[in-house]
């Protein structure tokens, strides 16, 4: 019985773990892409370091990141440890941009 409820114990927690790091790197993708959207006029370089920069404050590694005109799309990974010996990555990808190409108007436009 004891080991039964041990087992339950570390199934809950494998799966409480796996849900924390869903989270993150979910969170971590779209703050990420939202900061790198900022510098998209920049070019792809500013943007996707931008990403990369706040991919990593959130505890996540940006595994791809590409820039098409003033949208970004990011995929950042986090790594996941719910047991001893047990290891796994999340994955998440986020896109930010304007809705549309028309959506952008320039200062003192329509």
């Amino acid at each position: 019985m004891g080991l039964v409820l041990v087992a339950l114990g570390l199934a809950g927690a494998a799966v409480g773990s796996a849900r924390v790091a869903r989270h993150q790197v979910r969170n971590a993708a779209d703050l990420g892409a939202l900061a790198g959207a900022q510098r998209a006029i920049e070019g792809e370089g500013a943007a996707c370091a931008q990403a990369a920069r706040y991919a990593a404050a959130n505890g996540a590694r940006m595994t791809r990141c590409t820039v098409s005109g003033l949208e970004i799309v990011i995929r950042v990974e986090v790594a996941v440890n719910p047991l001893p010996g047990v290891s796994g990555v999340a994955e998440a990808a986020a896109r930010a941009g304007p809705v549309s190409a028309d959506a952008v108007t320039v200062a003192g436009g329509p």
